[in-house]
């Protein structure tokens, strides 16, 4: 298992000196609640450790990142916010980026969305060629989606536009649904529409 990701939560709170936070911080207790319900949600599976820290105890701490008004949340030491509560989808694309450094893609997998006539496609060649594979619905799931984003912009470049479906197979990156029907035709899989039969006729025997 790798490493847990790092998310560290600055509130208002704490003391400095003579100084002291009395009052509460409603965005801090709103930005806990969003970490803790996206923990159990769109980030379930992946390890995370999360540490809360009084910001006015230890404010120079943030301050290096850039960052001085709580609620302040970091990710492995970059700020993704700070001075209201916590945006859940830039919490997850910010995990889902640090955990696609740590996590190698494994086995038969198909980024697509409903509707789309290449997932579609795609799904009907493996199911076919009788291959397994998990299906992961960018649109429906934004974990999905921000996991595929970096992987795929790794592979053909940040300049070039990520379209669906994007595949895997046996722990390999293959591409869209074009791709795959090459990979099939280069593996040698038997693959046959739904209406037709693969017969096999016998030898014939010579007298």
């Amino acid at each position: 298992m790798a490493d847990p990701i790092n998310i560290t939560l600055y509130r208002w709170a704490g003391h400095w000196g003579p100084f002291k936070v009395k009052i509460p911080c409603g965005e801090c207790t709103l930005t806990k609640d969003i970490l803790n319900d996206t923990f159990d949600n769109e980030l379930f599976g992946i390890p995370i450790r999360l540490t809360e820290k009084d910001w006015l105890s230890c404010w120079w701490q943030p301050l290096k990142r850039g960052a001085w008004h709580a609620p302040i949340v970091m990710v492995e030491n970059k700020v993704i916010s700070q001075g209201e509560a916590l945006n859940r989808g830039v919490l997850v694309q910010a995990v889902i980026e640090q955990w696609s450094k740590r996590d190698t893609l494994r086995g038969n997998i198909i980024y697509g969305k409903a509707h789309c006539p290449f997932c579609i496609e795609a799904k009907q060649m493996l199911d076919e060629a009788g291959i397994n594979y998990e299906y992961r619905d960018v649109v429906n799931d934004s974990q999905h989606l921000y996991r595929m984003i970096p992987e795929v912009k790794a592979i053909i470049g940040n300049k070039t536009p990520v379209t669906v479906p994007q595949i895997w197979l046996e722990d390999h990156y293959v591409g869209g649904a074009s791709d795959l029907k090459l990979w099939i035709e280069k593996k040698g899989t038997q693959y046959f529409p739904n209406n037709v039969v693969a017969i096999t006729h016998p030898k014939s025997h010579s007298r």
